[in-house]
């Protein structure tokens, strides 16, 4: 599992890459590197004894047992940029201290191989399975489009229950709704010559420069974390603009209506209920072109609230500057029942393994495949107490977790077989 998990993570499979035309494969949509990690997967679950099919070069599946009904794991192969910081090298993965450093360790790669590995130990069992269990390897998760799930959807068969291995323990019965935001703000009121920072919307930016129309040159450090727990890191935009807040209107509106801030506490979409949490704004990334200065917002709203409330608070807040905002993508919450047959042999399936018979399931912020196919909860691989170092600079698995993982989702298979 090991071996297979650090051959995986050399893979730099980094989401949204350019489409090219491969003499030896043909399109490949998503770029080379992508391609090469469905192709390494597939190959390693044909010589485990699965069945396999490569879609299209846009998504693939393996699948043991037989039947009509189908159980689905949903994982993705595409990671993230690496993004600055990093002590290890993010696509040579690193074992150090009982832990494995490398982007993708914890999303998605390590929980993907733990996953194949627990279809292959249910296998070796010689069990005959009444269900097929096929793992479903995405390629355009991190970036947002989906078009591989919808390539799935569209060609291939649909799970009728399953889970996602792409968020925490002991299981997710809620997700926030994403939107995507972007706001303008009309570069000709402002001072800056030239503005970048941040490597993707869903990740808190930790590098951030600018050049005043003056020629001076202004940069920002800040701590890289996931877009869905910006309270976990820093955004290096809000330290490059602080400093110069009291010279130039745009800085000055920014640190006024986002700033350090990562609740929407100042865009008038501040928005709380009791299934799923606060409202987490991030503002991921900034650019210019020729007519405005340009914020991309990754925002996390609770179940309950609409796209169109979160519009209208942040119109209400920016139109006086000037600035206008724009929803460029949702994606519509999740929320299973609490009792639902999938959540409780998923719970009893954690429960039984680490014996922590008290948890009980959680709502997150994060955003999952679950949000794409009916019954499917996002279920691990992060363990309660573990910090989240997915999309930072320290990601990390640590190597018993991934073992406990393999035996919590090999169970939870067999408890799926009998609902």
């Amino acid at each position: 599992m090991l071996k297979s998990l650090l051959e995986l993570v050399e893979i730099p499979s980094i989401t949204g890459a350019a489409p090219v035309q491969d003499p030896d494969y043909g399109f490949l949509p998503y770029g080379k590197p992508v391609f090469s990690a469905l192709q390494y997967v597939l190959k390693l679950c044909d010589t485990l004894g699965f069945e396999t099919k490569n879609c299209d070069n846009r998504i693939g599946w393996a699948q043991i047992g037989e039947g009509d009904s189908l159980i689905g794991i949903l994982v993705h192969l595409d990671v993230v940029p690496p993004g600055s910081g990093w002590e290890t090298t993010p696509f040579s993965a690193v074992v150090k201290d009982g832990k494995l450093y490398g982007r993708g360790v914890i999303d998605d790669k390590g929980p993907a191989i733990a996953a194949i590995y627990a279809m292959k130990d249910l296998l070796d069992t010689g069990v005959k399975l009444n269900k097929r269990i096929r793992i479903i390897f995405g390629c355009q998760e991190e970036s947002g489009s989906w078009e591989d799930i919808a390539y799935y959807k569209a060609h291939e068969d649909i799970p009728d229950c399953g889970f996602t291995p792409d968020a925490d323990f002991p299981v997710i019965y809620a997700e926030k709704r994403i939107l995507e935001v972007q706001l303008r703000y009309p570069k000709a009121a402002a001072k800056i010559a030239h503005i970048e920072g941040g490597t993707a919307v869903n990740t808190v930016p930790d590098t951030a420069s600018l050049t005043l129309c003056t020629g001076e040159k202004v940069s920002g450090v800040g701590v890289s974390a996931h877009g869905s727990v910006p309270e976990d890191g820093k955004s290096a935009i809000a330290d490059m603009l602080e400093k110069i807040k009291d010279i130039d209107p745009f800085a000055s509106f920014y640190m006024e209506k986002i700033g350090f801030t990562v609740f929407g506490e100042n865009l008038g979409c501040c928005f709380c209920d009791e299934e799923s949490g606060t409202l987490t704004c991030s503002a991921g990334l900034i650019s210019g072109d020729g007519e405005d200065i340009i914020i991309d917002l990754d925002i996390r709203c609770p179940v309950s609230f609409t796209s169109r409330q979160v519009m209208d608070g942040i119109t209400a807040q920016i139109a006086p500057y000037g600035a206008k905002a724009t929803l460029r993508f949702e994606k519509p919450p999740v929320c299973l029942k609490k009792d639902s047959p999938v959540l409780r042999q998923l719970l009893s399936a954690y429960q039984s393994v680490t014996g922590d018979y008290s948890s009980k399931p959680i709502a997150m912020g994060g955003g999952t495949y679950a949000r794409a196919m009916e019954n499917i909860a996002a279920f691990g691989p992060l363990l309660p107490g573990r910090p989240i170092t997915e999309h930072s600079c320290c990601e990390y698995v640590v190597l018993e977790d991934l073992t406990v993982m393999r035996r919590i989702y090999k169970l939870a298979l067999q408890k799926l077989l009998y609902i």
